[in-house]
């Protein structure tokens, strides 16, 4: 595998529960590089582009209501297999079936509010990045 960049972001429950720090402790201790870092708010343009692929489904209006409810921390990590690796740390997206040891399984609460989001691929990480960073 090749050193690979991905996007990272802990949502407005992560950065409101005071866990940004865990999150960044946790890809670091991995050794992964973090390249880039910022905190910001997400208008619902920005929602919009980010979550393009759900904007048509049912449970868009509550993703945008809590993705627009506080500030975000966005990253841009880099190293050997990145977006797999951050994919593995973060376990599922339900934090119910997320095992113990995962971000969310430790942390997550709902599938609503699961603290962070991680690139599903290459490419999905490039187009973020580039949403995110420019």
């Amino acid at each position: 595998m090749a050193s690979e960049r991905t996007f990272v972001m802990v949502k407005p429950d992560g950065v409101a529960r005071g866990l940004v720090g865990e999150v960044i402790s946790r890809l670091e201790r991995k050794g992964l590089k973090l390249e880039k870092l910022k905190m910001t708010s997400v208008d619902e343009r920005l929602a919009r582009e980010h979550y393009a692929e759900h904007v048509d489904k049912p449970f868009f209006p509550e993703l945008l209501s809590f993705i627009t409810s506080g500030p975000v921390v966005a990253m841009e990590w880099s190293g050997e297999a990145a977006v797999s690796v951050v994919r593995t740390l973060m376990g599922p997206t339900n934090p119910v079936e997320a095992p113990p040891g995962t971000i969310r399984g430790d942390y997550g609460l709902a599938i609503t509010e699961n603290l962070v989001h991680g690139s599903d691929s290459p490419e999905s990480a490039e187009r973020e990045l580039r949403i995110w960073f420019g």
